[in-house]
Order: structure tokens, then C-alpha cells, then sequence
């Protein structure tokens, strides 16, 4: 068969309308908010009034990604896709793509091969509106802050502490630091400034954390957009901006309702950052999911010491979420890598490499047995380039230490490729229970929270906290912070806060250059390096390869 790229595959699959697909998650037609064929909202009164009992959560993660893929998202699609094949019901929670790596570097995020979230090209390109909501919601904000300032600054707020950014959802390196309100009296206050891209806005984490209107309310007037000259924080409240932005904020609150190739119910709903925020879906449409389907299989960004993390230490946390069952998604491809192999060489056999790029994989099990306590299994993602001698080197390894372990092959066979994996999944459900316990205590002080992150997930010696971060926890401490789950911003190439140190490095310290309150999300970031809020174009971006013809299909989306 001729190789078909992903939106090849996606075009060539009729797709269900999406009024069928809400009859097979068993949703009422009075909660349904159509927006075209294929694609509704759901209004949240549907968690209220919906009496069954919640279905199982499972989660999937990644080992730690490389340039060479692993594969999360559309192992979570196959997963839901052969959890329905074997007879289950089964639904699908996952994030919303930004613009910005659509056309960048890293193309769409629904999925790929036969294991799709459709209309693709929908959900990768304007969707519902969501981000475009919170957008508006993030730059209201802002206007509003600046004119409170332009006007005579009752509040007195300090220009230079000014915390809150704009933001576009797009690749823009362009706009990270800019000087506005030039042009003389009439034209604002002249500043220094600049642009987050919009699923690093703090109002994406807020609206991906929120239970209801209400809740959306007030954790947006909890939002701290600067400091005042005698260095008190200023809230979105004190601008009485909360109001006007929940209602740019209602439809965009809802989660929304479509469909895999092969007719599984998804929901794909929100999409903040993964190491500046907390990588994973909304609240929201995960309770949605759980309770529609006996099985929820949803996904949080970037390696298991990243998104799984955040999804169990801030995630479940708020929102009262306990999973039934982890998976952990690793490439031979990736983990090659991870021993030391040149991307270029990644399709030629190399069975040293892959030994040594194994340990990355069982630090990241390791972590969800002994630190979380929960059951998993390893997904080993079958590339095309992949040879039975490295796939059955990566099983064999890991039984050898009583490593969980099934081969998936999604990507080329869809759901089918995935009941192997789907009936391992329902074991585990059903078969061993875990005990799910947080990496840290709410009563840990911030410094312990971090260290405990750093030394039992990351597996690291110890933390460096910088004069400036000790004298921001100071501060978050004497605000009444020092409750809060921390969120770690660092890079996702590495357990460590160095990108380089590939595998499962061990004897480095984390250095904690920042440490910063999201008041509205609830959570105290801690920047451990350079963690880019506003990425730029590559060379050859994306974007030069989409096109669309006369008839409005597009092609070259991924």
C-alpha cells in the first residue's frame, strides 16, 4: 500500500455525525451544543445530572521525549479505539492543539496513522473558538491593567513590576520583548512588555483547572497581574476584569465532543503548556469522560516526570482524581537515542544503543510503582523502521525485571493494533489495585515540595535555590503560597534541568533560578532554566507546506 500521510488518512474515513457519536456515549440531545456536523459542546449541567458511577481514569505517559517521537497521543487514541473493539465502554480525553507548533515545527496533534481524533484539520487549526477565547480573556486583562494605569493608577501600580503579558497563539519569537505605549501622553504609558503564546497564558491553566462558571470566576479574579511601588501583589479583582472575561470564557469552558477514525467518543478540550504549566486536559472534560464511559483514557505532556507528575500532583489533587491505571509510551526510536545514538542514524539496527537508552524507560516506571504507587504498563510504540530484534530486546529487558510490558501498534492498525494493550489496560483495572499516593504533602514547606520532586522523580541529588529564588519564596510564604502544589517549569528533553544529559542521569543537583505565584491556577511555578513562553519559526516552518484548493480541502497538515 502507498504511504498516506496523517491528513490523508483522516480525509479518507467517513466520519459519523456527531449526533451519533453522542447517542454512543449516551449523552442527551438537550445537553448538545452542535457546531457544524462533526463537532459540539456539551453543556457542564450534564455533571450534575448524570447519576452513573464514575468509570476508570487511565492515564498515559511517555518516557522522556526525544526529536524522534514517542507517540503519546495517538497510543491514547489506539488504546481508546481497542478498549472499544474488545467491547468496552471507553471514551478519549485530550488537549487541544496550539497554532503555534501546527505551523512551527512540530505539525498537529491529533494523533497520526489510524489512530486519529477527527476532523483533524479542525481541531489542529480554530476548532470551537477556545483558544481564541482565552486569548481575548488574557488581553482584556491586559488592556484593562494598562488603562488602570493610564487613567491615574489608583491602585498604584508599579510599571516595572508588571507580571502579566500579552498573548497570540502563534510562534512569534518577534514579539517576546517589546517596548509599548510610545507615542507621546495620549498613547499610554510607555513600558517594557512582551507576549506569552496563548497555552502559556495563566488564564489556559485556570480554565483547564475550573469546575464550573464560578469557580472560573474567582480563580480569575485571584490572578496577580503586578505589584504595586510598596511591592503588594495587584490582583485581576482589584480591576474588576473577572466579570467581563468569564463571559468571553462560558462556551469556552464547555468541553467539546468529537470522534476517533474509528468512532470512539473523544473529548478534546484546553492545552497548557507542559513545563511551564500543568500539561494536561481539562477538568472538566475528564469528569465528562468518566462519567460517559466505563474507561477514561487521557494524557498529560511531555515525559512521565513532567506530565504525569503535574497530572498527579496538581491535577488529581484539585480535582479529587484517583486513576485506575498508568500507561508509559516508549519508541525504540526515542530510546535509542537516549543511549547515545545520532538522530540520523535512528533506522539502522543498533541493539547496544537500545540497551543503553533502557534505563530512561525504568526510572519513569519506577517512579509511577514506588513514588505514586499506582499499576502501569510500558506501550512499546512500533515504528515501521523499528526490527524484531529491537522490539524483542525492549520486551525481553524489561520481563527480565518484572517490567509490565506489551507491543502496540496503532499507528499502522488502529484499534486493532491496540487490544493487546487495551486487555493488559482492563487487567490491571480489575486486577491489581493501587495505592495512590502524592509525591509531597500540602503541609511540606515550597523547598520541600521542590526537593522532594527533584530527588524522588528525578532521581537528582539535591536543588540549588539561587538568592533571588529564596528571596521569592520569602515573599510567596509571607502572601500565604506556601500551601500551594508546585508546578515545575523545566526542560522536557531530560529527568535533569540540563537538556543534554540524556537517559537517567544521576549525581546532579536542579538549580532554581525563579519561583513565581499563578494565584488563579493555584500553583507556585519553579523555573529551573531558560523555559521558553514564546516559541519562534524554524528555518523551514510548517506553515510553507499547507495549502488549501478550490473545494476549501486542506493538505500538508501533517
Amino acid at each position: 500500500m502507498a504511504y498516506m500521510s496523517d491528513i490523508e488518512i483522516a480525509q479518507s474515513v467517513e466520519m459519523k455525525p456527531i449526533t451519533e457519536i453522542a447517542k454512543v456515549a449516551n449523552i442527551p440531545e438537550k445537553y448538545l451544543e452542535q457546531y457544524g456536523k462533526y463537532k459540539a459542546k456539551l453543556d457542564l449541567s450534564l455533571l450534575n445530572d448524570e447519576n452513573k458511577k464514575d468509570g476508570k481514569l487511565i492515564l498515559v505517559t511517555a518516557i522522556t521525549p526525544t526529536p524522534a517521537g514517542e507517540g503519546k497521543t495517538t497510543t491514547t487514541i489506539g488504546l481508546a479505539d481497542g478498549l472499544k473493539r474488545i467491547g468496552k465502554s471507553v471514551s478519549v480525553a485530550l488537549r487541544e492543539p496550539s497554532l503555534g507548533p501546527v505551523f512551527g515545527v512540530k505539525g498537529g496533534a491529533a494523533g497520526g496513522g489510524w489512530a486519529q481524533v477527527v476532523p483533524m484539520e479542525d481541531i489542529n487549526l480554530h476548532f470551537t473558538g477556545d483558544f481564541h477565547a482565552i486569548g481575548a480573556a488574557n488581553n482584556l486583562l491586559a488592556a484593562m491593567l494598562d488603562n488602570h494605569i493610564y487613567q491615574g493608577n489608583s491602585l498604584n501600580i508599579d510599571p516595572r513590576r508588571i507580571t502579566w503579558k500579552r498573548c497570540v497563539d502563534m510562534n512569534d519569537r518577534q514579539l517576546r520583548f517589546v517596548t509599548d505605549g510610545l507615542g507621546g501622553r495620549v498613547n499610554g504609558v510607555p513600558r517594557e512588555d512582551g507576549y506569552d503564546i496563548t497555552v502559556a497564558s495563566e488564564i489556559m491553566a485556570v480554565l483547564c483547572l475550573s469546575k464550573s462558571i464560578t469557580d472560573l470566576k474567582q480563580r480569575l479574579a485571584n490572578i496577580i497581574v503586578g505589584y504595586t511601588y510598596d511591592e503588594q501583589p495587584v490582583t485581576c479583582g482589584q480591576l474588576k476584569a473577572e466579570g467581563a472575561m468569564t463571559a468571553l470564557l462560558k462556551d469556552a469552558l464547555k468541553p467539546n465532543l468529537v470522534q476517533t477514525l474509528e468512532g470512539t467518543p473523544a473529548f478534546v478540550h484546553g492545552g497548557p503548556f507542559a513545563n511551564i504549566a500543568h500539561g494536561c486536559n481539562s477538568v472538566t472534560a475528564t469528569r465528562m469522560a468518566m462519567k460517559l464511559s466505563d474507561y477514561a483514557i487521557t494524557e498529560a505532556g511531555f515525559g512521565a516526570d513532567l506530565g504525569a507528575e503535574k497530572f498527579l500532583d496538581i491535577k488529581c489533587r484539585f480535582a479529587g482524581l484517583t486513576p485506575s491505571a498508568v500507561v508509559i509510551v516508549a519508541t525504540v526510536r526515542a530510546l535509542k537515542m537516549h543511549g547515545g545514538l545520532a538522530k540520523t542514524e535512528l533506522n539502522n539496527e543498533n541493539l547496544e544503543a537500545l540497551e543503553a537508552g533502557i534505563p530512561n524507560l525504568l526510572r519513569h516506571v519506577s517512579n509511577i510503582k514506588n513514588v505514586y504507587k499506582l499499576p502501569s504498563v510500558v506501550a512499546v510504540n512500533r515504528f515501521p523502521t523499528d526490527t524484531d530484534a529491537e522490539i524483542n530486546l525492549v520486551i525481553e529487558k524489561c520481563k527480565e525485571l518484572g517490567v509490565n510490558v506489551v507491543l502496540s501498534t496503532v499507528w499502522a492498525e488502529g484499534g486493532r493494533g491496540g487490544e493487546a494493550l487495551a486487555h493488559e489496560v482492563v487487567r490491571l483495572c480489575e486486577e491489581e489495585k493501587g495505592d495512590f499516593t502524592f509525591c509531597y504533602d500540602d503541609e511540606d514547606s515550597l523547598e520541600e515540595k521542590i526537593e522532594k520532586i527533584v530527588t524522588k522523580v528525578y532521581g537528582g541529588d539535591g536543588v540549588n535555590f539561587l538568592p533571588a529564588a529564596k528571596k521569592q519564596l520569602d515573599t510567596l510564604k509571607k502572601l500565604g503560597f506556601d500551601k500551594c502544589p508546585v508546578c515545575m517549569a523545566k526542560t522536557q528533553y531530560s529527568f535533569s534541568d540540563d537538556m543534554t544529559k540524556l537517559g537517567a542521569p544521576t549525581g546532579f543537583t536542579v538549580t532554581v533560578k525563579n519561583v513565581k505565584i499563578s494565584a488563579g491556577a493555584g500553583f507556585v511555578v519553579v523555573l529551573t532554566g531558560d523555559i521558553m513562553t514564546m516559541p519562534g519559526l524554524p528555518k523551514v516552518p510548517a506553515a510553507e507546506k499547507i495549502d488549501v484548493d478550490e473545494n476549501g480541502k486542506i493538505t500538508g497538515l501533517f
